[in-house]
């Protein structure tokens, strides 16, 4: 089913969207996402079953409009970061940290998710064509931290290198789904110690006896890409 193009959005269409996606948090924290329906997520949010439908084709939609909303909100709380922040070290700490932030209030259903969007074939998975965007967005944002930053990096590396930084974020996010510690401290800890490695890893880059690693790293990203 298509859904109304963005830019083609009312104010009211764009509010009664963000009520059909608020309840539908609403009832997967409650109920878990399995359990959920979308006639029940209509009758949460006040709308009829086929206005959820002309505005969400389905559950999916409606997670993956969840992912794009936390996309939103991590971009603006990252931006306030990189606007006081010039090393690399604080940038990416300060990037990865804010993610925390705003998706702390959605953890305790987080584990809903992933064991849905760990299905290989999932359009839930970070992975898939249909989180393109979500995923675009982010790797744009470390495109950003890179560009603002002090960091020298060596030039084949740096077109890679703001993938790279989202597949660490994508750990961190996977570690942080089962981080079970208060407030997810263990995930901040490790944040803490990994920017510094990170940091030593991108500086070593450019020195002659990496150089090697360097173009076997680009190389495999290169491959991967190409794979069918």
């Amino acid at each position: 089913m298509d859904v109304p193009d963005p830019a083609a959005r009312s104010p009211k269409a764009e509010q009664t969207r963000r009520a059909i996606v608020d309840a539908a948090m609403r009832l997967f924290r409650g109920s878990g996402y399995d359990r959920t329906t979308m006639r029940a997520i209509a009758t949460e949010a006040g709308v009829s079953v086929g206005n959820a439908y002309y505005y969400f084709g389905s559950k999916e939609h409606l997670v993956q409009a969840f992912y794009d909303q936390l996309q939103t909100e991590h971009a603006d709380a990252a931006d306030r970061v990189l606007a006081r922040e010039k090393t690399f070290s604080a940038r990416l700490e300060g990037v990865l940290a804010s993610w925390l932030d705003v998706a702390a209030p959605h953890h305790e259903f987080a584990g809903q998710f992933f064991k849905n969007a760990a299905e290989p074939t999932s359009p839930l998975s970070p992975f898939s064509t249909e989180s393109a965007p979500a995923r675009e967005a982010s790797i744009a944002l470390f495109a950003t931290l890179l560009d603002g930053s002090d960091a020298k990096v060596a030039p084949a590396l740096r077109r890679e290198l703001p993938e790279l930084l989202w597949l660490l974020q994508m750990g961190m996010v996977l570690f942080w789904v089962y981080d079970q510690s208060p407030g997810q401290e263990r995930t901040r800890t490790m944040v803490r110690r990994i920017v510094p490695i990170v940091d030593r890893l991108v500086k070593l880059s450019r020195m002659p006896v990496v150089r090697g690693i360097v173009d076997d790293v680009v190389g495999l990203m290169g491959e991967l890409r190409a794979a069918p």
